[in-house]
């Protein structure tokens, strides 16, 4: 923008490129079929690789809220390709890539919204966005700039990531904002058979001149029946400065899905048919399943104690302590949290996790940054397989942990190879060019 205009025009276009890589004790990634030895980890989910995260172009106009005189509005539009389009990707919309071929690289026009500022509803004015936009809640964002870290914590990786609706922002006054909306549910667009009309509502508190924030937020308000990733998710976000150069935030957040069809029968290796009684997790027009169910059952125990469906909930916790330092041209970053998926139904296990990283962030010039950090991940599985050792919970592709132990016990699968691994360690790193 500098180049075409001085970077005088509202309009403007720009982005990043982003390179990332790792070395982890995981080793059972085989990208070409879509096998992501990292997870639950992300977004460097693929383990032992160099890769392109992000290629990232943004338009944007952003609407003048500095004023009460006069409307004003504004645009933005991104577009991302690269490995994270899996986690960005919204149903219904170029899903395919994903949900159909599960492609290691893909496209995502991840936002597309207009905004309109209201200057004289509210003490602050308010802002109504409607199209395409990231989810309210959350410390953490897709976009890499607008992370602290290279990697995510697992609280935000199974977490709704976009919605596609309106939302308006009222600054009720220097301490209350106020944000209300609609949209189709998370991660899924309002054409498809998944979607629900769903309200959101967040509320947030902030004090000592902007020192300290509480973000109360119900981000998806519907009947809360199972769908493609139809969470019903409460949160709770504070934010505290310590000083010029230390400040930390920590979010909880408990969601859920209901009547939640059972895995039990969909990983009966053909045992049972499709019915009432037993049902299979949503599956698309070639068959391949969009979304988990749940271990509603200890999965040894037999078909007559193994119900349809059950309400699957899961809560996590995470902070992040950071600190700026070389007059905030870097910072470091450190994260620890607890995330308990009790029935399995966002992983595909049903395990306790703890993740522990600590990184850094470096600015080179106005254009160049690089995050190199260092990572753990443990995991308390709440089953043990036939063979006496914990289910795995790292190191094996989202879900076929728990999928191997109930073919075991119905006897139509082999002991795979690596069994009970709980735990990994990632060192990994990215590089950010901005233009």
């Amino acid at each position: 923008m500098q180049a075409i205009d001085g970077n005088k025009d509202v309009n403007k276009i720009y982005g990043w490129i982003e390179v990332g890589g790792n070395g982890s004790t995981s080793n059972k990634t085989n990208a070409s079929k879509g096998i992501a030895a990292n997870a639950p980890a992300a977004y460097d989910v693929y383990s032992n690789t160099i890769q392109l995260d992000q290629a990232a172009l943004y338009f944007e106009r952003i609407e003048n809220t500095a004023q009460k005189d006069h409307f004003d509005w504004g645009y933005r539009l991104t577009l991302l390709y690269g490995t994270d389009y899996r986690f960005t990707t919204s149903h219904g919309l170029l899903s395919q890539q994903l949900l159909v071929k599960n492609s290691q690289y893909g496209f995502d026009p991840v936002m597309f919204y207009y905004d309109a500022y209201l200057p004289k509803l509210g003490r602050g004015g308010s802002v109504l966005r409607v199209g395409r936009y990231i989810s309210l809640p959350d410390i953490e964002a897709q976009l890499a700039p607008n992370n602290y870290t290279y990697s995510h914590s697992i609280l935000y990786t199974y977490d709704c990531y976009t919605q596609f609706g309106a939302n308006l922002t009222t600054k009720v006054n220097d301490h209350w904002t106020i944000q209300e909306g609609i949209s189709p549910g998370c991660d899924t667009m309002p054409w498809t058979t998944d979607a629900r009309v769903t309200g959101n509502v967040c509320v947030t508190f902030t004090w000592t001149n902007g020192a300290n924030a509480l973000n109360t937020c119900d981000n998806t308000i519907n009947n809360g029946k199972y769908a493609y990733n139809n969470l019903t998710a409460f949160y709770e976000t504070y934010y505290h400065r310590f000083n010029a150069t230390w400040h930390t935030d920590t979010e909880f957040w408990y969601q859920y899905m209901k009547d939640v069809p059972n895995m039990y029968w969909y990983n009966s290796g053909g045992l049972y048919a499709k019915s009432a009684t037993t049902p299979f997790p949503e599956t698309n027009g070639a068959g391949v399943n969009l979304n988990f169910g749940a271990v509603c059952e200890d999965p040894r125990a037999p078909a007559a104690q193994q119900s349809a469906r059950c309400y699957a909930p899961e809560w996590a916790i995470t902070n992040y302590v950071e600190h700026n330092f070389w007059h905030n041209t870097a910072s470091l970053n450190i994260r620890n949290e607890i995330v308990d998926d009790i029935k399995g139904q966002r992983t595909g296990t049903p395990a306790i996790y703890e993740e522990h990283m600590v990184g850094f962030d470096f600015w080179s010039g106005s254009t160049i940054t690089f995050r190199p950090e260092l990572s753990y991940t443990k995991c308390y599985s709440k089953y043990t397989t036939p063979d006496g050792k914990p289910v795995s919970c790292t190191d094996i592709s989202a879900g076929s942990s728990i999928a191997s132990d109930e073919s075991q016990v119905l006897g139509n699968g082999a002991i795979p190879t690596g069994r009970g691994k709980t735990e990994s360690l990632t060192l990994a790193a990215d590089l950010i060019w901005h233009f």
